[in-house]
């Protein structure tokens, strides 16, 4: 059984830097082929961003992993997020998950905060895991 307390804190880096290949890998395995993603050409000239940026769940995704790599993909039984702001091409994504909230019956609540390598926050989340 995991035991945690309100205040424990795990940080995971989910990639030193966000690729154009792992956009389009992405895109594939989604179905999502919005070419904000993938052409630089529509992304700035036609969109107005100053490139392509990642998918919102492509961020997701990868912030899910401080959960499965400290409690199991099996014991997380809500996950949800919001977009806060847009995932560049080289950006190193770092997630911190803190527990907020320990109850009788071994479930734990948590915030969780996905940050690129200026410490500007990219995704914001909430998850309720099994503790058991």
């Amino acid at each position: 059984m995991t035991t945690v307390q309100v205040g424990d804190v795990k940080e995971v880096v989910l990639t030193e830097e966000v690729t154009r290949t792992q956009l389009v890998q992405y895109s594939g395995a989604s179905g999502d082929y919005n070419p904000l993603h993938s052409d630089e050409r529509f992304a700035t000239e036609v969109a107005g961003y100053p490139s392509v940026f990642a998918h919102g769940m492509l961020t997701m995704g990868m912030t899910g992993r401080v959960l499965t790599d400290w409690f199991g993909a099996e014991a997380v039984l809500a996950y949800g997020a919001r977009f806060v702001s847009q995932v560049w091409p080289g950006d190193r994504l770092t997630a911190t998950a803190t527990v907020t909230e320990v109850r009788d019956g071994g479930e734990a609540d948590l915030t969780i905060s996905t940050t690129n390598q200026a410490g500007d926050v990219v995704l914001a989340a909430t998850a309720t895991v099994r503790l058991g």
